[in-house]
């Protein structure tokens, strides 16, 4: 994901919010398939911003599940980001997505076990 000009504030890095929206998207993504339906976000665990992504960077999202419990999974999502013709990568930032499955009438439900 490239963020543009509408994403970033006066100093030409993104916000803060948008890189969170992105690591919300891969969370969601994953927990997605893992619930077999339909999820909603209900925590975000600490955010320590450790660097700024400059506009026209790329931002790359890795999810991994911690853990998964009877209605929640616990997703860790990290933030990378490389600068516009750089090869390195710089950490952005981490954290743990609380993410519950629901229903189509947006109730929790409980998630599916493997087998």
């Amino acid at each position: 994901m490239t963020a543009t000009d509408g994403d970033t504030n006066q100093d030409g890095d993104i916000f803060a919010g948008w890189v969170v929206a992105k690591m919300d998207l891969a969370a969601a993504s994953l927990a997605g398939r893992v619930s077999r339906g339909r999820t909603a976000t209900v925590a975000i665990k600490q955010t320590d911003f450790l660097s700024p992504v400059r506009k026209g960077g790329e931002l790359s999202c890795y999810a991994n599940i911690i853990e998964i419990g009877k209605s929640s999974i616990h997703i860790s999502v990290e933030a990378w980001t490389r600068d516009k013709h750089r090869q390195e990568f710089r950490k952005v930032t981490e954290g743990v997505f609380v993410i519950v499955a629901i229903d189509e009438d947006g109730r929790i439900r409980q998630v599916p076990r493997s087998g």
